[in-house]
C-alpha cells in the first residue's frame, strides 16, 4: 500500500453508559474525526459511536465486521479501509465488543496485518477490565500472567486450574483469566474444588458498572462463604501464596 492511513485502537466502556465517564476527551474528539470502522458487531459499536459524540453520523460511516467467523482472505480486504478511491491514505478506528480492541478479541489480527504491512498503529487509553482487576484484587501486580479461557470441560478445566496455580506458586505470579458469563459459577466451583485452600482468588464482575463486585479471599474463606457470580461479565485472578518472589517485599506464603 502506497498511501497508507493509521489505525487506531479505540476502547470502549465496559458497560452500557456514557463513554465520557471512563473515556478521555481526546480519545472522543478523535473518534468523531473518524469516518471508517472495524468492530467485532456492528450494532453495538453503532450505539456506543453515537453515545461517544457521533450521533446523527452513524449512517455515513463506513462500518466492517471483524469477528471469530472472519476468514483470513476477509481481514486481509480490511486493509482497502485505509485508502479512498483516489488512492489518499484514510483513518481507520478498531472497536471491541467492551474495553481493549486486540486483547482476548479477534481485532488483534488486523493489528498484525497493519504491522506487516507498514500501516501505523496508535492505541488510545481506555478502560481494561483485566488491569483495573488486577489493580483491584491485591495480589501480587509486579509479576502476573493473562492465560485468556481455561477449557469449558470440567476434567480439562480442572487440570488447567492446577497447572495455573503450579506456575504461580513456582514464581509468585499472580494468574489472571476469564470465562463466558453463563459458565461463571461453574468456574468459580471448580476453583474452590481445585484450588489449595491458602491460595488467594479474586473474582472481579462488573467493572466500573453500578453493581461492581470485586473481592479477595483464601479458597478457604471461599469454601465457608460460598457466592454466585451470576451471568455478568467476571475476571478471575488467582495467587499461591506458599512462595516469596525474589527480590520482593511482599510475602505470599500463608499466615493461616
Amino acid at each position: 500500500m502506497k498511501n497508507k492511513g493509521t489505525l487506531y485502537l479505540i476502547p470502549s466502556p465496559l458497560g452500557d453508559y456514557d463513554p465520557s465517564m471512563v473515556l478521555p476527551r481526546p480519545v472522543l474528539e478523535r473518534i468523531c474525526g473518524i469516518g471508517k470502522y472495524v468492530a467485532e458487531e456492528s450494532r453495538t459499536v453503532r450505539r456506543f459511536l453515537s453515545a461517544a459524540g457521533l450521533k446523527g453520523k452513524i449512517a455515513g460511516l463506513q462500518m466492517r465486521e471483524l469477528n471469530e467467523h472472519t476468514s483470513q482472505a476477509e481481514t486481509e480486504a480490511l486493509l482497502d479501509l485505509f485508502s479512498d478511491p483516489d488512492g489518499s491514505p484514510t483513518d481507520v478506528g478498531l472497536v471491541s465488543e467492551a474495553g481493549l480492541p486486540a486483547v482476548a478479541d479477534p481485532g488483534a489480527r488486523l493489528v498484525d496485518l497493519c504491522h506487516r504491512r507498514g500501516i501505523k498503529v496508535v492505541p488510545l487509553t481506555g478502560p481494561s477490565s483485566l488491569m483495573l482487576a488486577l489493580m483491584a484484587s491485591g495480589l501480587n501486580g509486579q509479576r502476573f500472567a493473562f492465560c485468556g479461557y481455561l477449557p469449558a470441560k470440567t476434567e480439562e478445566r480442572r487440570k488447567a486450574i492446577k497447572e495455573i496455580e503450579g506456575r504461580s506458586a513456582r514464581y509468585g505470579e499472580t494468574e489472571i483469566f476469564i470465562e463466558t458469563p453463563y459458565r461463571n459459577d461453574s468456574m468459580l466451583s471448580d476453583l474452590v474444588a481445585t484450588l489449595r485452600p491458602t491460595t488467594r482468588l479474586c473474582i472481579a464482575a462488573d467493572i466500573t458498572l453500578p453493581d461492581e463486585t470485586i473481592i479477595t479471599r483464601t479458597v478457604k474463606e471461599w469454601k465457608a462463604s460460598p457466592a454466585s457470580v451470576g451471568k455478568r461479565p467476571c475476571v478471575f485472578l488467582l495467587l499461591a501464596q506458599d512462595r516469596v518472589p525474589e527480590g520482593s517485599k511482599t510475602s505470599y506464603r500463608s499466615h493461616e
